[in-house]
């Protein structure tokens, strides 16, 4: 049963801690980080839209709408959201970032299940008591005031969602949240066996 979500790939970000690569591009086992999430991500949800602000057309070639952020100067995410969020095709969106490849096969269903049951506003993911504040299912009428927090100069994430009626899902499995943020964290993963469930 079709559950009404897009979901938007935060691909935007200057990757600092990657030497400034376009993170979503760089390989783990000689694919592109991007295309994990996107592996994990797209069957669970009706539309996909990648938020990104460099290397466009190799975006597009995953076969995704690409959407680059109206406001300049790499702003954060929640400006790629913010522009994502006018694009949906869905009342409901799921945000993840491109840097965390193993995402659970049940993130979508148990974030909807919650975000339903506790009649909130987002259902934002956490595990091992840290809330994952990127990894969260909301509502595209929440569009509206985030533009709002972002033209008073809001830039973090988790200030805008603690002013939202927020619902947090937790998960068990502190692997499947992991973020590669460095070459290290490259080769680290790429020595384990991460199941993701």
């Amino acid at each position: 049963m079709s559950l009404g979500v897009t979901a938007i790939v935060l691909a935007g970000g200057r990757g600092q801690r990657m030497g400034e690569a376009d993170k979503g591009l760089v390989l783990l086992h000689g694919k592109p980080l991007v295309s994990w999430v996107l592996e994990r991500i797209a069957p669970q949800v009706d539309e996909v839209l990648i938020s990104a602000n460099r290397n466009l057309e190799r975006y597009r070639e995953l076969g995704y709408a690409v959407l680059p952020d109206e406001m300049p100067d790499f702003p954060g995410p929640l400006a790629g959201l913010h522009r994502a969020m006018a694009a949906t095709s869905h009342p409901l969106w799921l945000s993840v970032p491109c840097d965390t490849p193993f995402l659970p096969e049940n993130l979508v269903p148990r974030l909807y299940a919650d975000l339903l049951s506790e009649k909130a506003e987002l259902a934002v993911a956490a595990v091992e008591g840290q809330l994952q504040p990127a990894i969260c299912l909301g509502y595209t009428h929440l569009r509206a005031g985030l533009g709002e927090f972002l033209a008073r100069g809001g830039r973090r994430v988790g200030e805008w969602q603690s002013g939202l009626s927020r619902t947090v899902v937790t998960f068990d499995s502190p692997q499947s949240f992991r973020n590669i943020n460095t070459q290290a964290d490259i080769t680290e993963a790429e020595s384990a066996q991460f199941n993701g469930k």
